[in-house]
């Protein structure tokens, strides 16, 4: 399935990426030593967990096997170890031969492109999948260059129980577009969603990164999309520190083995638990907002790794975060807690505004052509908007939506929304109802001008292109990436085509 979709500007993705240099024993140790693999050993969201009397022997081997599962290559020995040999690590990590793991002897069969499978005979490798050789001409090199025309697309994927973050490139020409995969990074663990980010972590004036919020992890991972076979995070933001095992003590009465227990210890600032949402702060461009089923929001300053604001003003999980275009210091929660809530990140201790909108919050997001009015979907298939004007302080406000719309089927949640940034008041919507449909928002008189079935299954990310605003990327359950030409549209043509770039 595909959870999470996003486009990159043109022209900030690398043309050739750099192949990553494999971690050295020194780094391999460090991690090892810091526990950055437990999370690979327990999935659980508990904060502690009981184990039997000889669980430390367990934990080793578990330990083990989640370091190499997490370079590529499993574990095959059953045997318990006291300690994790590095050599062994750093060696398998040479035999995986990252640039050719998929070859088999028959082909390789790459991920589906939503134009269907594609297949390379053995002798035909896909090119993204080797380095270039010298002797290849000129015409096999410019297949795998990233031209500065082409438009990129970011999508997290999960198959078989492998996440991957793929980078498709989407070529446009006057007969019919044509969608690939460049490359892909393999990640640890089930993402959730994503925010692209051109922060200069680097250095220089621009950076390109993207950020992955995982299911049952709270580290925030972010990676480079200018290198390829990578297989660490360029930066990790929160995360567990370490685990413990304590021991329970036995009273008289308890006849029963001695027990023990996992303590997670969490990295100072960290979430605690999944984290569902992430918004990238395009004005401080060194700022990340990421909302948990911790029931927090925090704000991150990625240049240095740390939390610097924790917000605790929902109740439960919360599902999705978003920055304002037009005032960068105001950020907008939407949880299962049924509220939303805008905050001034300025003065995080304020109780803010907060709107009861009678449903769990999926997603929301600004009006780029408004400073004052913001989206949310919700589970029960509706889409209400709101105009912050109108917000009292401190309680929920109950004054109604500027508008309301039965987008969906009522017991299919709206999962994803996105405003064309081009064509004022044009809303597009993605439900689990498995259809997509654009909205034109008008005077607060909603109506539906096109209604899309993808074949992408239950519907779960939707974005509009920023360079050709009228293409939709469209990911969903049954794991292909879909590009929705709106202007193919009759309606859509006659009333924006004026607006097409």
């Amino acid at each position: 399935m595909i959870t999470a979709v996003s486009w990159i500007p043109k022209g900030n993705l690398k043309a050739v990426p750099d192949v990553a240099e494999p971690p050295s024993k020194e780094e391999i140790k460090e991690l090892i030593e810091s526990g950055a693999f437990q999370r690979s050993v327990d999935g659980s969201n508990e904060d502690e967990e009981e184990i039997e009397e000889d669980g430390n022997q367990i934990s080793e081997v578990d330990h083990a096997k989640a370091v190499a599962e997490a370079f590529g290559k499993s574990s095959k020995s059953n045997s318990a170890s006291s300690s994790m040999e590095v050599d062994a690590v750093a060696d398998g990590l040479k035999e995986l031969d990252m640039d050719n793991y998929d070859e088999e002897d028959d082909g390789v069969e790459l991920f589906s492109s939503g134009l269907g499978d594609l297949y390379y005979p053995s002798n035909e490798m896909d090119p993204y999948l080797k380095d270039v050789d010298d002797d290849e001409d000129e015409e096999d090199i410019d297949d795998t260059t990233i031209k500065p025309t082409d438009s990129v697309i970011i999508c997290a994927r999960n198959e078989d129980e492998v996440s991957h973050l793929e980078v498709y490139v989407y070529e446009e020409s006057a007969g019919s577009p044509n969608l690939y995969v460049h490359h892909h990074i393999i990640i640890p663990e089930f993402p959730l969603c994503t925010a692209w980010i051109d922060c200069p972590l680097k250095g220089g004036e621009k950076g390109n990164f993207v950020a992955i919020g995982s299911k049952d992890s709270p580290t925030i991972e972010i990676w480079d999309l200018d290198v390829r076979d990578e297989v660490l995070p360029f930066v990790q933001l929160g995360g567990i520190e370490e685990m413990k095992i304590i021991t329970k003590k036995k009273t008289k009465k308890d006849k029963s083995k001695k027990k023990k227990s996992v303590k997670k210890i969490y990295k100072e600032g960290s979430h605690t638990d999944s984290v569902l949402g992430l918004a990238w702060n395009k004005e401080f461009r060194n700022l990340l907002a990421s909302a948990s089923a911790d029931k927090k929001v925090k704000v991150w300053d990625i240049a240095t790794g740390t939390c610097k604001i924790t917000m605790e003003h929902h109740t439960k999980e919360v599902q999705a975060v978003a920055w304002n275009h037009y005032a960068p210091e105001v950020l907008l929660s939407g949880s299962f807690d049924q509220t939303v809530v805008l905050k001034d990140v300025r003065q995080p201790s304020h109780s803010g505004f907060k709107w009861s909108v009678m449903s769990d919050v999926e997603s929301l997001t600004w009006d780029p052509h408004c400073e004052h009015s913001f989206v949310v979907s919700l589970e029960d298939g509706t889409v209400k908007g709101f105009d912050i004007r109108a917000a009292k302080s401190g309680s929920d406000s109950d004054l109604k939506p500027s508008f309301t719309i039965q987008a969906h089927d009522q017991d299919k949640g709206v999962s994803s929304i996105a405003y064309n940034t081009s064509a004022s008041n044009l809303l597009a919507t993605g439900s689990m109802d498995k259809t997509v449909k654009l909205w034109d928002l008008s005077n607060n008189e909603p109506s539906c001008i096109a209604s899309h079935t993808p074949k992408a299954g239950a519907v779960f990310s939707i974005s509009f292109s920023v360079d050709n605003p009228f293409l939709l990327a469209i990911g969903g359950s049954k794991g292909e990436l879909h590009v929705w030409d709106t202007m193919l549209d009759a309606n859509v043509s006659r009333k924006y085509g004026s607006n097409r770039s």
